[in-house]
């Protein structure tokens, strides 16, 4: 197992990265050239600029059991369909159950954004989120540590 973030615009890489270095569990940040960063216990991993090029990065090094940071429902959708455990910077775990709905909404969205259409954004980020992000983290290496062990 290892935590692999999708870093370009992640709010809570430096949660992520401390509680993976506490747990001795391997970290890959990937992220593209406009948001390069690094953390000490973690790999940075840095991409050219482009679409998608960061999630085809993680993809590539992504393998079953892994559990990937990311807020993109599109490779949330692919990680799980290659076995990978999903969460976003809020705490909430993609699964096969919601994983349809996410993306018939993210679909719906751009049809309306397209159309000229708005949408609100996302609000300043509270503290509350951080601490659910965390727990949810922390939830779900016991889930997977748990499931390794019964390989």
């Amino acid at each position: 197992m290892r935590l692999l973030i999708d870093a370009d615009g992640c709010p809570v890489v430096a949660l992520a990265v401390a509680e993976a270095k506490a747990r001795g569990i391997p970290c890959l940040i990937l992220c593209d050239t406009a948001h390069e960063m690094e953390h000490p216990g973690a790999e940075t991993v840095v991409v050219s600029k482009g679409a998608d090029s960061v999630d085809f990065a993680l993809l590539r090094r992504l393998a079953p059991g892994d559990i990937v940071i990311t807020q993109d429902y599109g490779l949330a959708a692919l990680c799980l369909a290659r076995r990978a455990w999903v969460l976003d910077q809020n705490g909430r775990a993609y699964t096969e159950e919601n994983i349809d709905a996410l993306l018939t909404f993210r679909e719906a969205a751009g049809r309306i954004r397209r159309g000229g259409g708005r949408l609100k954004g996302a609000s300043r980020r509270k503290r509350e989120q951080d601490t659910a992000f965390l727990k949810a983290l922390r939830q779900m290496l016991d889930d997977v540590g748990k499931t390794e062990g019964n390989r």
